[in-house]
């Protein structure tokens, strides 16, 4: 039985609290928030037999073996480290830093305390996704030339000190959504020989949306992310032989098509929950063999992928000002 705990009580940990119910021999025993009230109601709702009022008190505590934390992007960093300082394996929800010196500094610590670390990119164990990166692998579509993936909502309504809008919280689309369209090309293409990346902002000083191009030996992946506009996320891999596209929103997605000479077939794979699971399945795997990363999503894969977002970043005129 793996124990976790969940630091912070937003969206994102509710949406996992329930997938974590789905997973058998996982077991959701600790919260943790900065109020009391919130973290109690939380640990009712979703029956955790702990409640704490700060994190500190659920890292110093013994009932639970990995953290899962779901915080704002400007808390990842230093809230991993303390919990890896007591002994804690740690699921960090993306981006795992907000820049490749916070992801070295967790990576140093997980190797110092020996504790399994993992970014929580939960898109990567989608069978959706497992499957269309097996089939181009397998040269399906043949040689790919052409990668398109966006990632957009509409955004500029909310509250402006909240973490979408707010500078002081890393907010913008490219660390909250544009890291999935650009973890989809590195995942099918790798790293990119160039990057080209250009910026639009909202007055609060965040980025509200971004447009990039992946340069690759044979192909090229044309990216988006934005907070201005509702967009299709329908991803499209074409290659010499044929196309595919995952669909709507492909991040989180249970079929694709495929489009091969003149015809067209749709293949679904049905999820478990909301698609959570899979990578706390995946956690599990790696605590309970002794494995202290994941071979699917691995330590170098985080640092090749902060890598770009570090670049768009720099390319773009995206900085925040505690960076300054």
């Amino acid at each position: 039985m793996i124990r976790w705990g969940i630091v912070g009580a937003g969206n994102i940990a509710h949406s996992f609290a329930k997938d974590l119910a789905l997973v058998a021999d996982n077991r959701l025993c600790a919260v943790a928030s900065r109020s009391l009230n919130k973290a109690s109601e939380f640990a009712q709702t979703y029956g955790a037999e702990h409640a704490f009022g700060s994190y500190e008190e659920l890292f110093k505590s013994d009932v639970l073996d990995v953290v899962y934390i779901a915080t704002p992007h400007t808390s990842h960093a230093d809230l991993s480290i303390r919990a890896m300082d007591h002994n804690k394996h740690v699921l960090c929800e993306k981006p795992m830093g907000i820049n490749s010196a916070e992801v070295k500094l967790m990576l140093d610590k997980a190797s110092e305390k020996k504790v399994f670390l993992m970014e929580a990119l939960w898109t990567r164990f989608n069978p959706t996704i497992k499957k269309v990166k097996q089939l181009i692998a397998d040269g399906e579509i043949g040689t790919v030339a052409y990668l398109k993936a966006d990632f957009a909502f509409y955004g500029l309504d909310r509250d402006e000190s909240g973490r979408v809008l707010n500078p002081h919280l890393a907010g913008g689309s490219v660390l909250d959504i544009g890291i999935y369209p650009m973890f989809l090309s590195y995942l099918l293409l790798g790293m990119p020989k160039k990057i080209t990346a250009q910026a639009q902002f909202y007055k609060t000083g965040v980025e509200s949306q971004t447009a990039m191009i992946f340069e690759y030996e044979n192909a090229q992946a044309l990216l988006f992310s934005g907070l201005a506009s509702n967009s299709e996320m329908k991803a499209e891999i074409a290659g010499s032989s044929g196309t595919l596209f995952i669909n709507p929103r492909w991040h989180e997605a249970s079929s694709y098509v495929l489009e091969k000479e003149g015809n067209s077939e749709l293949f679904t794979l049905e999820k478990i929950g909301k698609g959570y699971t899979y990578e706390i399945t995946e956690v599990a795997n790696c605590i309970n063999t002794g494995r202290l990363e994941s071979t699917l999503w691995s330590h170098q894969n985080t640092r090749d992928l902060c890598t770009l977002l570090d670049t768009v970043r720099e390319k773009a005129g995206i900085r925040f000002p505690f960076e300054l």
